[in-house]
């Protein structure tokens, strides 16, 4: 077969955590900086494609949407195949193995601890210094996009944050999982293209993508504050995201696949 079945995907999520608790903490730092590089250059890329056409957002907005989705997945495409540590598809490899004992806690604790400061670090970097430093959003219409993005996503309340946020990150580990499945390049590509596309296209949460549009909007002069971007978005966000992946995809297909299974 050219597609592993769920139950091998739990095995293969949980070999890897049990790789990825292995790593030096500056291994993940390093790794997680790169995730966090990757996901903004995918951001990076939507702002360009579908913050270009204004006109064409102005009489249909589906189109943008779409246009913005379809660019986005290649920094998830870069994280899994060329290889780094992103938290929120880190929220659900680790929980298989945590459910059944395998791991402690502190494995996944750690791991995310370390990854989201790296992916933060590597977020901004591409924000200031390849995007905001060489200018190449500083001119209409796409300083307006960043503007919107931004004061859309820090105007929300909390539950809503929230809420998108575990939308967001369902998909993007279930991404994650389709890719796992695939034993192919190219079955990764689709795999991981179709659930992330459809969370950009919808407008849902993630909170390592945050660290680059929001950032990115402060730098370039945007009227938003640090103190709103953490609060109003990425701590809501990436509660959201941790309950999105680590209980709705690696809980939950943990419980169908492995616990139900040991069970009959």
């Amino acid at each position: 077969m050219s597609l592993f079945t769920p139950p091998e995907i739990i095995k293969i999520a949980g070999e890897s955590a049990m790789q990825k608790d292995k790593y030096s903490g500056k291994k993940i730092l390093t790794l997680a900086f790169m995730a966090g590089a990757y996901i903004a250059f995918g951001g990076l890329l939507s702002i360009l494609l579908a913050g270009g056409m204004p006109e064409i957002s102005a009489k249909n907005p589906g189109i943008t949407k779409f246009v913005f989705g379809a660019a986005f997945p290649v920094g998830l495409m870069m994280v899994v195949m060329a290889g780094a540590e992103l938290f929120t598809g880190n929220n659900a490899y680790f929980m298989p193995n945590v459910l059944s004992k395998r791991q402690k806690w502190t494995a996944p604790i750690r791991n995310w601890t370390l990854v989201y400061i790296g992916n933060f670090f590597g977020a901004i970097f591409v924000a200031y210094f390849l995007t905001h430093l060489t200018e190449v959003v500083g001119t209409e219409p796409w300083t307006k996009t960043i503007f919107h993005i931004a004061e859309a996503k820090t105007s929300n309340p909390f539950y809503k944050t929230f809420l998108k946020g575990i939308g967001a990150n369902w998909l993007v580990c279930l991404a994650l999982w389709m890719g796992m499945s695939a034993q192919h390049t190219s079955g990764k590509i689709l795999g991981i293209w179709w659930p992330v596309m459809t969370f950009v296209a919808l407008g849902f949460e993630h909170s390592i993508a945050n660290m680059f549009f929001i950032p990115l909007a402060i730098f370039e002069g945007a009227p938003i504050t640090w103190g709103s971007f953490i609060v109003d978005n990425l701590i809501p966000a990436t509660l959201g995201n941790i309950v999105g992946g680590a209980f709705f995809v690696g809980t939950l297909y943990w419980y169908a696949y492995e616990k139900q299974s040991s069970n009959n």
